[in-house]
């Protein structure tokens, strides 16, 4: 098992487990339509810039990628922790956030803000995050909102 950082080779994988963690995990909080239309098999070109421009982590575990996230530079916001489904419990995504924090801390950062899907805000939560409002994030790529939870972390000694 390990954390590394993505690569753009990594691209792929990262986006079907992506899809697969929101499939699963979102079912019972976004109807099918919804998800489908949030989760296309069609990777955006722009997804590559996430992995190229950002921190954006890689969990490795019985050969294979099990868990993603990454620090939004621009945003300084957590984005995208998903954990393929079968491998939840077993710390991937809270090494994962781990390393976003640590990251955002030695560049300074002051703190983190993330939006939450509803059935993911609890993790959030006892990772040290506070929920400022419940919200809607509007995808243009699936052009619809979904609710959603705002969330933020404040960094230690700030």
């Amino acid at each position: 098992m390990g954390i590394r950082l993505a690569h753009a080779e990594d691209a792929e994988e990262t986006w079907v487990i992506r899809n697969l963690a929101l499939r699963h995990g979102c079912r019972d909080v976004y109807d099918a339509d919804a998800l489908a239309a949030f989760t296309p098999d069609v990777m955006p070109a722009g997804y590559y810039r996430a992995i190229e421009e950002n921190p954006f982590y890689v969990m490795e575990a019985e050969g294979r990628l099990v868990a993603t996230g990454f620090l939004d530079l621009q945003q300084q916001s957590v984005e995208a922790i998903f954990t393929l489904p079968g491998h939840e419990g077993r710390g991937y995504a809270t090494a994962i956030l781990t390393a976003i924090k640590q990251e955002a801390q030695r560049r300074g950062f002051p703190g983190l803000t993330l939006s939450s899907t509803p059935n993911a805000a609890g993790f959030y939560l006892r990772q040290g995050f506070t929920r400022v409002r419940d919200s809607e994030y509007f995808s243009a790529r699936a052009r619809r909102a979904y609710a959603c939870v705002e969330m933020q972390w404040v960094a230690v000694g700030r």
